[in-house]
Order: structure tokens, then C-alpha cells, then sequence
């Protein structure tokens, strides 16, 4: 079991952002930017190309009103750029984050560190714009 199927099954915390019967996005603990979202599907595949067609097009689908709400969100950030790395946690997820340039994507840069109330605020607003 994954550490990210952990936390769609509740048995570790997180901050949900949304969630159907397929898919999960909740905020990232680690992140580069504040309003940075994973969104991973439920059912555990490691590599994201070997998800089926259909749920990598449900995947998109899910993600883009997120997506948007951050934008709305952070309307500092130029735009909602999307990553799909995958080396950390054998469990395909989307990075969902707000970005002004490309280098806000790096992700050799330092992580935030952020408190319990700073992530409750950026979930709330993140839902806001849902």
C-alpha cells in the first residue's frame, strides 16, 4: 500500500481539495509554491502510462476545474502549471501548482515549510474557487 493510498483511505492526514469515486487531490505537504495540489488517482498504478486511456482522460477532467480554482485562488501566479514526475512515491500523481515562470516547476528548489493554520487557509481557498 502506498503512502499516497494511505491518505485517501484517511489512515494519514491530509488536506482534501476534492475527491469523487476515481480521484483524489489534497494539498502537498512538501510544497514549491503555496497552492501546490497532488492529485493522484485511487486505484495504485505507479507509472502514470499505465493507467488505462480512460483514466487518464477522467484524470485530466478531474484536475481542471482544481486547476482553475487555483489560478483564481493565486491570481499573482501567470498561470496553473502541471508536472507528472513520479520518483518519490511509487504511485502515479499530478502536480498541480501556481507558477509566474518555469522555474516555479523546478523541484530541486527548497520545499515550503508551512504551518497547520497556513495549509487549512490555502485548502479554504482553493475549495472557494471550486
Amino acid at each position: 500500500m502506498s503512502l499516497f493510498t494511505k491518505v485517501i483511505n484517511g489512515e494519514l492526514p491530509s488536506y482534501k481539495i476534492a475527491e469523487n469515486d476515481t480521484f483524489y487531490a489534497f494539498l502537498d505537504i512538501f510544497p514549491l509554491r503555496e497552492g501546490h495540489v497532488l492529485v493522484v488517482p485511487k486505484q495504485e498504478v505507479d507509472k502514470i502510462w499505465d493507467a488505462s486511456a480512460e483514466v487518464l482522460s477522467a484524470w485530466l477532467n478531474f484536475a481542471q476545474p482544481i486547476a482553475k480554482a487555483i489560478e483564481k485562488a493565486f491570481p499573482e501566479c501567470n498561470r496553473c502549471g502541471m508536472s507528472v514526475i513520479g520518483i518519490e512515491v511509487p504511485h502515479a500523481h499530478m502536480h498541480l501548482i501556481p507558477i509566474s515562470t518555469a522555474e516555479d516547476l523546478n523541484f530541486t528548489n527548497p520545499k515550503l515549510k508551512l504551518t497547520e493554520e497556513a495549509f487549512k487557509a490555502i485548502q479554504a481557498k482553493i475549495i472557494a474557487h471550486l
